[in-house]
């Protein structure tokens, strides 16, 4: 048995580049040993309708397949691929997504841009430990731009601005040029995203500003070899760094020292945001992080591999948030997972461990659209679930949770999974039949346990096995189930009871 140190990788397919991070954990720390970077700049590849251009897309597969050489070995679930942005607003994101899974190798979730925001925070946090008070965080992506206000590990308010220095560089900066009229557009329009903000933010108030990722290491770095500054970003820095770039003819005449050759394109729309946000926030300085997303994602990877997983506060917090009853929601989720343990193995989905959660997610929350209406409460819930901020879960994630809640109860609703990936829809219809099983036998709503039951899989079914009369003696669990037989036949499936 080797006793290297356990491997992990995260994967940020970004709107402007594409990151990667492999560490080890050594003595429960994480210690970062390669980071790889490529500029694939699928969000300039987007066409006029958002579709992915093909040169885009073959830059894309290109760079992912030599991330999937990097880290074979590494197991997988200690590896994590998000997308952001640009395959948040791409037309064609699922089909692009089959082609890079296949590529890579490992599935990828699209995140929300809060909860981009959330991860982005986490890496920030660790990477510049010990902060003392609040933090705001800015970090301008080539799709977005999230601000955080932070407290040590913990992001307190967070939000996703819909202006990033790839898609501002397509509607003010296209010619190449930098005129004082095209920043003080650009300008315009960063500090209208950051109002919408403002109150909140400064409500919270903070102790220090943290910059990350690219175009912000860019700024950084120009202010440092300009000698305007040790590294730190000043509002005097953006505005010598403006009066550089209005005076030149381009931005790569600008005679800014320490500017990269493939960050000029898009490095006035990046200094524009940041300038909107330092003067809407009343910033004055900022340092700048080693740590963003791609390293928030190790973290979070290594909290649900250490049970010190944030999903668990999300489920928690919309259970409580909807006033579900407690009790009542973890009785179904144990009769739930009992079922799923005794027939799970005969049906091969695998990964019995991911979808145990799954299921056991929903089980707590199939209730939760009752804080709406009675009437039709699975589907309110399946809203509640799929639209609701879910920090650690992806969109995937709560469209997967939101087809068990809508199909927990009544007759059978096909288009929620037939939305989701085809490799998912077996897994989720078989949970969805446990997780009804489960909710019927708790009809009662009684404390009482139930009976020792069997559930076995039939060639086109399940069969449920009770104890000699005890269904005699619990009528309304038989009419229940008499009535689940017939879901089950207008479903195409049987469910024999004994």
């Amino acid at each position: 048995m080797s006793d290297a140190p356990e491997q992990f990788a995260a994967i940020d397919l970004g709107s402007n580049s594409f990151h990667m991070v492999v560490a080890r954990l050594v003595a429960g720390e994480l210690l970062i040993q390669e980071g790889l970077s490529e500029k694939v700049q699928l969000a300039a590849g987007l066409d006029p309708h958002n579709f992915i251009t093909a040169p885009a897309r073959e830059r894309a597969l290109a760079c992912l397949a030599r991330f999937a050489q990097r880290i074979q070995g590494i197991p997988r679930r200690n590896v994590r691929v998000v997308g952001t942005n640009a395959l948040r607003v791409a037309e064609d994101a699922p089909a692009f997504m089959a082609e890079a899974q296949t590529v890579l190798g490992h599935d990828i979730e699209i995140i929300a841009g809060r909860e981009e925001a959330r991860l982005i925070y986490l890496g920030v946090s660790h990477s510049l430990p010990g902060l003392p008070g609040r933090t705001v965080v800015v970090d301008i992506g080539g799709g977005s731009t999230e601000l955080i206000v932070g407290e040590q590990f913990d992001a307190l308010e967070r939000e996703s601005m819909d202006i990033g220095c790839v898609s501002l560089t397509r509607r003010c900066f296209a010619d190449g040029r930098c005129t004082d009229k095209q920043f003080d557009r650009a300008l315009i329009l960063a500090r209208q995203e950051v109002v919408m903000h403002q109150r909140s933010f400064q409500s919270l108030g903070w102790q220090q500003a943290v910059g990350a990722s690219g175009s912000i290491k860019a700024i950084g770095q120009v202010c440092e070899a300009n000698g305007w500054s040790d590294g730190t970003i000043t509002l005097d820095g953006l505005q010598r760094i403006r009066r550089r770039l209005v005076k030149a003819p381009s931005v790569a005449e600008a005679g800014l020292k320490g500017l990269k050759e493939d960050r000029v394109p898009i490095f006035a729309a990046g200094v524009a945001i940041l300038t909107g946000v330092f003067e809407q926030l009343g910033l004055q300085s900022m340092v700048v992080s080693s740590g963003a997303l791609r390293e928030g994602v190790l973290y979070d990877l290594l909290g649900r591999l250490g049970h010190e997983d944030v999903r668990e506060r999300s489920i928690a917090t919309l259970m409580a948030r909807n006033f579900v009853d407690t009790r009542h929601a973890e009785r179904v989720a144990g009769t739930a997972l009992a079922l799923f343990d005794q027939v799970w193995a005969a049906f091969g989905h695998g990964d019995d461990d991911n979808w145990r959660d799954v299921l056991r997610w929903a089980a707590l929350l199939h209730e939760v659209g009752l804080s709406v209406s009675h009437a039709q409460f699975h589907r309110h819930g399946a809203y509640l679930v799929q639209n609701s901020d879910l920090p650690g879960f992806s969109r995937r994630d709560q469209q997967l949770l939101a087809a068990l809640v809508r199909n927990h109860r009544r007759k059978w609703a096909a288009t929620p999974l037939a939305e989701l990936p085809a490799a998912q829809q077996a897994p989720v219809a078989t949970l969805c039949w446990l997780l009804r099983l489960a909710t019927l036998l708790h009809h009662a709503r009684s404390p009482e346990p139930l009976p020792s039951l069997a559930l076995s899989r039939t060639a086109d079914g399940l069969a449920l096995a009770f104890p000699t009369g005890w269904l005699t003696e619990h009528p309304l669990t038989q009419a229940d189930l008499d009535q689940e037989q017939e879901f089950c036949r207008e479903a195409g499936g049987t469910l024999a009871v004994s």
